[in-house]
């Protein structure tokens, strides 16, 4: 009789322990629904961090709030262009590329148009394999721009960049250039770069750095010299016997090989001669 007793107080106490531990806890947690209400323009619930000026957005990189005694609007920047976090009497729009959202990637949703994804920014071109172009949009207004000859457009940073380092698929200098770079035997002999340079096989005013010997970055001369693979350097057509007619038809030579009248330089390097007549080098096919 005494060992029932026992139990019905012991499971009495647990009882009463587990009811007042119920009290303790926390209100049921929202659903998503509620967040994502509590997310909406206008619903902003916490205080601003101080009276007056300009804050980040915790979860949306293009969103900020302007706080004024103590009273947070929410603003936006223009599609394309993200909230630079400089200090709160700073007001500032900036592209993607000069700003850190890590934590708070979200983003209003695009308005896109032809060759814009978004109405402000710099965009790759919709053809994976076309790496030296991409739009400047403003306004979701797009100009096409062409980078330099040898290098391509990075999606990381907006800018024109070499091969190796923009790392796009379809963009390495192998698939680029079809060339390779030639082996290197052993230590670099005294005198030798470690950067050497050769002849582009296709184009005498081009030329590659091999980066360590190995990573092929294209380089070219001004118009109206060739490379010279003999001396490493840029040089007069005439000294460089299979490009003497590289820029005929373009800029006029007196009988010793220099230069009496300069043309405009066409659109496409080279596009007046013929291709250059020497050691063929190596090709990497493209993949």
């Amino acid at each position: 009789m005494k060992t029932y007793i026992c139990v019905l107080v012991v499971v009495s106490l647990l009882c009463i322990t587990d009811a007042q531990r119920n009290k303790k806890r926390p209100a049921q947690a929202p659903t998503q629904e509620e967040y994502d209400d509590a997310r909406k323009p206008g619903a902003v619930s916490e205080e601003c961090p101080d009276s007056d000026g300009f804050f980040a957005d915790a979860y949306q990189c293009d969103k900020y709030y302007q706080c004024q005694d103590g009273k947070a609007t929410e603003k936006l920047c223009p599609d394309g262009l993200v909230f630079i976090d400089a200090g709160p009497k700073i007001e500032k729009c900036e592209f993607p590329f000069a700003v850190d959202c890590s934590g708070r990637e979200e983003l209003q949703p695009a308005k896109p148009s032809t060759n814009c994804p978004r109405k402000h920014g710099y965009f790759a071109h919709e053809d994976v394999t076309i790496c030296d172009k991409f739009f400047f949009c403003v306004d979701g207004e797009f100009n096409a721009i062409t980078c330099p000859a040898g290098l391509v457009f990075s999606n990381k940073t907006g800018t024109c960049t070499w091969p190796d380092q923009a790392k796009k698929q379809h963009c390495s200098s192998g698939e680029l250039f079809e060339f390779e770079c030639p082996k290197q035997e052993g230590d670099n002999p005294p005198g030798q770069s470690i950067h050497p340079r050769f002849a582009d096989p296709k184009d005498c005013q081009f030329f590659f750095v091999c980066i360590d010997g190995k990573t092929p970055r294209k380089n070219g001369c001004s118009f109206g010299q060739v490379f010279n693979e003999a001396s490493g350097q840029c040089d007069r057509p005439k000294n460089v016997p299979e490009c003497k007619d590289w820029y005929k038809g373009q800029i006029e030579y007196d009988e010793f090989g220099d230069e009496i009248t300069t043309r405009k330089p066409p659109t496409t390097p080279g596009a007046a001669g013929t291709r250059r007549k020497g050691v063929k080098r190596p090709v990497t096919p493209a993949e």
